[in-house]
């Protein structure tokens, strides 16, 4: 039997997320803002792959862009409902659950709303149990297919006049720009629904358990509120199974936001010889220490805590701030099919100027 989100799931859904969004993955706020309706107009339902068939449908919901970048952007719960509506349409069949393609402050939860007023199951799998900068990398191995694939996008600044609604068809590959485009003219972010495939595939491909990670994650934090932040670090490393890697100040902070809708540069924590990089594509890519020595990589969980336990993303650090590097090795989550894909990290290695599959694929 599946799991009926509730409202104490929501928190937790986005306080776990909210680590794995490394850095990046949205806006707490809007996770909320998306399980709080859920959860009150409908009944949200959290499904392990073998409660589907082989042959039902799952999409992904997910959302497209940076917002943490400065862009004026707007997105409604509803647009999460649109897309898979759009999706469904042209699909010409009903879809039976929606997984998502990352794990984020508010990704997470990209699902839920679908699943209350459409019906959908939340399906317990990711394409990626952390967030990452490129669609391709949570496609479950459809980033250098030449099935043609159905996407979708809805969303945009009302008062610009930016709302916009995209149906496309074509290779992930080729049709994976073209949304990002879309998010960015729409304001910089936009609600999506894409690639559906049948469950015999995504139990193959996809990162199984993905959101209970999130959710068992969340539960330990709240668990450890009010004990103070030391207590929750020890939560956060205890739960999943990672290590603080430093705890220093950020001494430097070079992010610009480029027009394919990324915030690329780096960070750097500490100074001198023990100063340590951290290599930012939307979300915290690699880290190295001053003598240039690999630390962690994607698909590894890179995330920066405040000193009082909570997950700071890009946007929010500043030099002067004290922060704890936490590191979750890849070998200790699961890994769907697009993170050992060669293909998806050329767009991030050319983008940082840094390997990275050298290392993901090892």
């Amino acid at each position: 039997m599946g799991r009926i989100l509730t409202e104490k799931d929501v928190e937790a859904a986005v306080r776990g997320g909210s680590v794995y969004a490394a850095g990046g993955g949205g806006w707490a706020d809007h996770g909320r803002m998306l399980g709080y309706a859920a959860v009150s107009i409908g009944k949200p339902e959290l499904v392990t792959i073998d409660e589907l068939d082989d042959d039902d449908w799952v999409a992904t919901a997910a959302a497209i862009g940076a917002p943490a970048s400065t862009t004026n952007w707007e997105m409604q719960g509803i647009d999460y409902v649109k897309a898979v509506e759009l999706l469904q349409e042209a699909l010409g069949e009903p879809l039976k659950a929606l997984m998502i393609g990352q794990n984020g402050k508010s990704s997470t939860l990209n699902g839920w709303l679908p699943s209350a007023i459409l019906g959908t199951k939340v399906l317990d799998a990711v394409g990626d149990v952390r967030a990452h900068p490129t669609g391709d990398m949570g496609s479950i191995g459809m980033a250098n297919s030449p099935e043609q694939m159905i996407q979708t996008a809805v969303g945009g600044n009302r008062a610009e006049n930016r709302y916009m609604e995209l149906v496309i068809r074509g290779a992930t590959a080729k049709v994976s720009p073209v949304l990002r485009t879309a998010s960015d003219q729409s304001g910089g972010f936009i609600a999506s629904c894409r690639n559906p495939l049948r469950a015999s595939y995504v139990r193959k491909n996809a990162a199984l358990g993905g959101i209970s990670l999130a959710l068992t994650l969340g539960e330990a934090i709240i668990a450890a509120d009010g004990k103070g932040g030391h207590a929750i670090i020890d939560a956060i490393v205890r739960t999943t199974g990672g290590s603080i890697l430093i705890e220093a100040e950020v001494t430097d902070k070079s992010v610009v936001y480029t027009n394919e809708a990324f915030d690329v540069g780096t960070l750097t924590l500490g100074k001198d010889d023990k100063a340590i990089t951290m290599h930012v594509m939307n979300e915290y890519m690699a880290v190295e220490d001053a003598g240039g020595h690999r630390l962690a990589t994607f698909p590894d969980i890179i995330s920066t805590l405040s000193p009082d336990g909570e997950p700071m993303s890009v946007g929010q650090l500043q030099p002067g701030m004290r922060v704890f590097l936490l590191h979750v090795p890849k070998t200790i989550i699961p890994l769907s099919s697009s993170v050992k894909d060669p293909s998806v990290y050329p767009i991030a290695e050319t983008a940082l100027g840094i390997s990275i599959a050298d290392y993901a694929l090892a």
